[in-house]
């Protein structure tokens, strides 16, 4: 996959952000290409925000392209895990990963995805 795009989040990703946040994310997909979103800025995600990611997935699978989720920590990678959606959602640790996971097609395991508070990466 040659085609892809970065996307980098806002610090908030919540009811008040999530309209323009989705809108960020699927101006990014074309069809057949590749979305790296980058959740390294985000320091607040909320449960409306998982719910952006979900739909952004769901265009994307429209259009037959990924969207790959990197460098989330802290408060936002706990929003993923404790909704589940971790297991859902491709998520690497760099956006070198996510572009390589977007031209190989393979999968990260789930323990190598997230960092959980406290960490860095």
């Amino acid at each position: 996959m040659n085609d892809v795009v970065a996307v980098t989040l806002p610090a908030q990703v919540d009811s008040v952000t999530s309209a323009a946040v989705e809108a960020l994310i699927v101006a990014a997909v074309r069809p057949g290409g590749g979305v790296v979103v980058d959740g390294s800025g985000v320091t607040y995600m909320s449960a409306a925000g998982v719910r952006v990611f979900a739909r952004a997935l769901h265009r994307a699978a429209e259009l037959q392209a990924r969207i790959v989720f990197c460098r989330f920590a802290g408060p936002a990678a706990d929003c993923l895990l404790v909704s589940g959606f971790s297991q859902l959602f491709d998520i690497t640790v760099s956006v070198e990963a996510a572009i390589e996971k977007l031209r190989s097609g393979a999968a990260a395991a789930s323990e190598d995805r997230l960092h959980r508070r406290g960490t860095a990466g």
